[in-house]
């Protein structure tokens, strides 16, 4: 590169994609001397940035990091302006984040057997929030709804905010949320961590089982994190941002922090992302066409 790089994250500073995208944007600078610029761009459920990016030139200078988020918007919104699948060209996901199921400290249930059998005796009666209509954690209630065959009631709220101090103060009694952002309310003793929603154990709470060994065999749902570019740009510049971003999320004291932090480091080839975004589609497909889910 002989300019600087943007590397566009479609929500506000602050979250994980925010996290990461500056974790891998400095470290690039480090090893290219060109300044590589975050700039964040909120709103339209994550769509706007990412409609940004789709319609950007194919040179390698600005990309977008993107989430689980897109290929879901893919599914939920009925205008949308790009195709996760056609429109960019995988880089490599840099990160998995485990989901955790978290309930209110007053539920009685101390795990999530407990939990499932208290919500099948009550159906209709307990609420899970979520960040809004469409995003990643309501999918994954509802596909828990289906497969513990239980009947949590959604209540969307306008970001993760709001519903996280719901669940705090029990309007509330369940959320999923990612262990990132919700380790530290667990640590706290706010709230309860019942279980995480990938198949594997997060290595941030190894304590907690996953639903996969508990109630869901073979449930494994994560938040992946990772880095496209418009679909024009050169297989050379793919394969070249490729290898350099893989090679710095190899780097001991930059898995240290991602661990730290709640994200499990990846760095993939880009057809094997490009294969996980494909068996994603199909995965939350068959969930939206049972729920009936359209967001305009």
């Amino acid at each position: 590169p002989n300019r600087p790089i943007k590397i566009v994250v479609p929500f506000a500073p602050g979250g994980t994609t925010d996290m990461l995208a500056r974790l891998v944007g400095q470290r690039l600078t480090q090893s290219w001397g060109q300044p590589v610029v975050i700039e964040n761009k909120p709103g339209a459920g994550a769509t706007l940035g990412a409609d940004l990016v789709a319609k950007s030139p194919g040179d390698g200078y600005t990309l977008l990091m993107g989430a689980a988020h897109h290929t879901i918007a893919q599914k939920v919104y009925s205008k949308l302006n790009y195709n996760i699948d056609r429109d960019f060209a995988p880089i490599t996901v840099v990160a998995m984040v485990p989901n955790m199921v978290v309930v209110n400290a007053d539920v009685p249930a101390r795990n999530i057997a407990e939990f499932v059998a208290l919500a099948k005796t009550q159906p209709g009666k307990l609420n899970y929030g979520s960040a809004g209509a469409g995003t990643a954690h309501h999918l994954i209630g509802e596909m828990f709804n289906l497969k513990a065959g239980v009947k949590l009631v959604h209540v969307p709220y306008k970001g993760s905010a709001p519903a996280v101090a719901d669940l705090l103060s029990g309007q509330v009694q369940l959320m999923f949320d990612t262990v990132s952002s919700g380790l530290p309310q667990v640590k706290a003793g706010k709230v309860r961590a019942l279980a995480v929603t990938t198949a594997k154990r997060s290595s941030a709470m190894p304590d907690v089982p996953s639903l996969s060994e508990t109630v869901l065999p073979g449930f494994d749902v994560g938040t992946w994190f990772g880095l496209l570019a418009p679909a024009s740009t050169p297989p050379a510049i793919v394969q070249k941002l490729n290898a350099e971003v893989v090679r710095i999320i190899q780097q001991p004291d930059v898995r240290k922090q991602m661990l730290e932090a709640g994200s499990e480091p990846v760095g993939n080839t880009p057809e094997q992302m490009a294969a996980q975004i494909r068996a994603e589609l199909d995965g939350f497909e068959a969930v939206v066409k049972q729920i009936k889910l359209v967001v305009d």
